[in-house]
């Protein structure tokens, strides 16, 4: 489980083909720190786990195998060495929740069709499959590749989010553009409403 508060922007290092899965490895500092193979982070809003930790001077260098459904699912596909990729380990027992929760589970890929400076913040519309359009309502929440934010206007195919200057700093949505992907994950309560619903009109 996560909070969708993003602790740092780590660096892919490579990505391998291999005979069973797709090897990823990024480059991290903060989330580097205390992280164990076996252990779950969140890469761009996706739960992985730790397969290899390194160390490389001050950073670490954590592996990750990915399945081919990962792969298609989330925008790893379009990913390349160099490439930012947020992080965020997962949420103890004893931690704050600054956030809301995030499984990690992403639902959907997302498209940005407008991305512009207002003032300070900046402004995102993405396009989004209707399967996760169905949860997203206005002020409520959505993990756009793994950060928290609060929905600021709903169409019928796309929604509108305002991004601050310290979200926009410490995250990969500096180097987004528009017509990039973006991994979706709606409000996990919105899916035990439709599901409790549902199972109540049978």
């Amino acid at each position: 489980m996560f909070t969708g508060i993003v602790e740092e922007a780590g660096i892919i290092e490579k990505i391998t083909p291999a005979k069973n899965s797709i090897e990823m490895t990024v480059r991290a500092n903060i989330c580097g720190r205390g992280v164990k193979v076996g252990d779950s982070v969140a890469v761009n809003g996706c739960c992985l786990t730790a397969v290899k930790v390194s160390a490389r001077g001050k950073s670490r260098l954590i592996q990750f195998d990915l399945l081919q459904e990962s792969w298609t699912r989330t925008n790893f596909q379009f990913a390349r060495p160099g490439s930012l990729v947020n992080l965020e380990r997962s949420l103890r027992a004893n931690g704050e929740l600054g956030g809301y929760f995030v499984t990690g589970h992403v639902d959907g890929l997302g498209k940005i069709i407008r991305w512009e400076r207002s003032g300070k913040d900046h402004l995102l519309d993405i396009a989004a499959p209707q399967d996760v359009m169905r949860y997203v309502i206005s002020k409520g929440s959505i993990a756009v590749d793994g950060i928290s934010l609060t929905v600021a206007g709903v169409g019928k195919k796309n929604f509108r989010i305002w991004i601050i200057p310290h979200t926009f700093e410490m995250t990969v949505l500096r180097e987004r553009k528009v017509g990039d992907a973006v991994n979706l994950e709606a409000d996990l309560l919105g899916k035990y409403v439709e599901q409790f619903l549902a199972v109540r009109k049978r």
